[in-house]
This record gives structure tokens, sequence and C-alpha cells, in this order.
């Protein structure tokens, strides 16, 4: 379990976040499947279920294991120019940097480069490379220690449709869906299952991660107004 706060307020209400515990997730599981198994259970009426991109991606058979990367030349080039730090490798290994050339594209990504060293030695100006390569780079998550196994070992990309994987699960357990990128860092909303839920709102009460960033294998969670 997330040791955060479960509880938060934002615009004068409280809303408290539930953590749904879940087996380890395996490439190809149905993730309908899973929040039946485990999320359904827990829900009341006017609850809102948020699912981790990463959970949907490794559903969509969207991770892979490092060792079956190669890197070709130009990966492992680009890779070295990088900035690694405390919070994620992001493209700063040859094997992630290789399926964001697959993911984007290799001019899209030379484009975003080469504009990314302008910017920094010129402006001092960081993070134009992932605004020019776009979302499936920057949601590509790298092998990194506190990762539950076997995932530490695993490159897993963003997932696909996430609006419709949203509205699948919302069809089947009957409340409002988010497939969520958080981290603690901050993050974004990717997908909703009715256009009219205000992602702005969702993320505030999301902004801090409360589901956790190492091993507490929390997948899932509910928010719900107290």
């Amino acid at each position: 379990m997330s040791e955060k706060n479960p509880e938060i307020e934002y615009e004068g209400r409280k809303y408290l976040r539930i953590p749904v515990k879940t087996h380890v997730i395996k490439n190809g599981e149905n993730i309908i499947e899973i929040v039946e198994k485990y999320a359904t259970p827990l829900l009341k009426k006017d609850d809102i279920l948020f699912v981790t991109e990463k959970a949907v991606a490794i559903c969509q058979n969207r991770a892979y294991p490092v060792k079956s990367i190669k890197p070709r030349p130009l990966a492992i080039f680009l890779s070295k120019y990088v900035t690694k730090t405390k919070h994620g490798i992001g493209l700063g290994i040859p094997e992630t940097m290789e399926m964001a050339l697959r993911e984007c594209g290799v001019l899209r990504i030379l484009f975003a480069a080469c504009v990314s060293a302008i910017t920094k030695t010129l402006f001092k100006r960081k993070g134009d490379f992932y605004r020019i390569a776009g979302y499936r780079a920057s949601s590509i998550d790298g092998p990194t220690p506190n990762t539950i196994p076997p995932y530490n070992e695993y490159v897993v990309l963003g997932p696909l449709y996430p609006d419709k994987v949203a509205k699948e699960i919302s069809k089947k357990v009957g409340v409002d869906v988010l497939i969520v990128d958080l981290n603690d860092l901050g993050g974004k909303i990717l997908g909703v299952s009715d256009k009219k839920i205000d992602k702005k709102k969702m993320f505030m009460i999301l902004r801090d991660n409360p589901l956790g960033q190492s091993r507490e294998q929390t997948p899932i969670g509910i928010i719900r107004v107290i």
C-alpha cells in the first residue's frame, strides 16, 4: 500500500483515494477482467475508478524485456546525450531510445534531438525534446530497481487508445473511469470514459500520486467523495 495520505481536499470538498491491490499483471491479460475482479467489490455509486497507464499498456502487450531489444547504432548514439536523473532513466539507455525510434519514427526523434540541442545551448531551456517527440516518447518507462519484478528489467510503452479503454471499463463497472499517468513529479490524465469529465480537476485530486511509485502493486484506485 502507498504510505501517502489517502485523503485530499480540493475546491472545498474532501476526497478519499483508495488504492486497489492486484496480482502482478502479465503481458496480454484482460484489463477489464482485472478491474472487475479486484475493484468492483469495493465500488460505490458515484465513485470514480482510475487505472494506471502501465497496467493498461502491459495488458496491450506493450511491455518488452530489456534483453529482447536490440538497439541500432543511432539509438546508442542518441541515448548518450539524454540527461539521466534520480527520477528515472527516460530515454537515457540504448534500449529505451530504440523503442522511441520505433514508436515515433527516426525523423521525428532526430528533429526533436536537434531542436533540443540548439535550445539547450543557446537558451538553457530544457524539455523541448519531449515536447517535439510527443507523448509516445515521454511515456516510455525504462527499467528501474524500485519497480516490481519482472518489470524492473522491462521497457514499457505508453498505452494505446486510452479513451477507448476507459469507456470499455466504464461500461462494465458502471462508474466513470480514468486512465492516468502519474508519478511523484506530476503526470496527466490520459483517458476518460466521458468527455464531460474535468481532467484538470481529476489531476488535482490525484496530483500527489496516491498509488505510490515503487512496489505497492496497486495499479488501480478509487476516488470517493467523503
